[in-house]
């Protein structure tokens, strides 16, 4: 089976991060319990000097290369990733999408109903690829940005609830979508380093929250636990 992480800057993290995709790789080797690969085009972390994604300066030198791989990148979103999608699926053959985008997007580039288009647009594109590749997308997490700004804060939670829709809409028997939950107890002051980008403890709550959608719907994997 093939995984691949799809997300924004919360996804790919920036040099000296160990990611969630690290923390999903960890309990994948613990749980999985069968052959599986993450695949993706790109494998590089976010250097905020060099303002690009050029960094190989991972917390844990030891993950190799083989799992780093992901389709994620700083600054982008459903808007950006739709049309890469099907191309990628097709190239890596991925079967499992783990889809954590919908923040960049709302706070730059579209409106809650353009995003949702965007989302719809991108599971089409994976499904003209693999027709039973499956997915699980992560609502919006607002950011610090949503304590001041009242009317980006009503966007994200009117996302939160089309997503929910479109997972409605959209799940089929031959090609399943789960929308994971966001972390109960998620806490942006002590979950991530700025108010936007996980931390350690985020990194597990985010994997924690893929993990468990998987676990609980298609029996992918265990329960989620920390590596110690």
């Amino acid at each position: 089976m093939r995984f691949m992480f799809v997300g924004d800057s919360m996804t790919i993290g920036r040099a000296g991060d160990f990611t969630w995709r690290y923390r999903m790789w960890q309990h994948l080797n613990r749980s999985f319990g069968g052959p599986y690969r993450i695949v993706g085009p790109r494998t590089e972390l976010y250097d905020t000097a060099a303002d690009a994604p050029v960094s190989t300066v991972y917390a844990d030198p030891a993950f190799p290369d083989r799992a780093r791989k992901h389709l994620a990148g700083w600054g982008e979103g459903w808007l950006h990733m739709a049309p890469l999608i099907r191309e990628t699926v097709t190239t890596t053959k991925a079967d499992v999408l783990l889809v954590s985008l919908g923040l960049i997007d709302l706070g730059f580039y579209t409106n809650s109903t353009q995003t949702a288009l965007n989302a719809r647009a991108f599971i089409a594109a994976a499904r003209e690829a693999n027709p039973r590749v499956r997915a699980v997308l992560m609502p919006v997490i607002p950011n610090v940005r949503a304590l001041s700004d009242a009317p980006f804060a009503a966007e994200c939670d009117r996302f939160n609830e089309l997503l929910a829709k479109t997972v409605a809409d959209l799940d089929s028997p031959a090609s399943p979508i789960l929308l994971a939950s966001t972390p109960e107890s998620y806490d942006i002051h002590a979950d991530t380093y700025d108010g936007t980008h996980p931390g350690p403890s985020g990194e597990h709550k985010l994997a924690a929250s893929f993990a468990t959608a998987m676990h609980q719907a298609w029996d992918l994997g265990g329960p989620y636990e920390p590596a110690a």
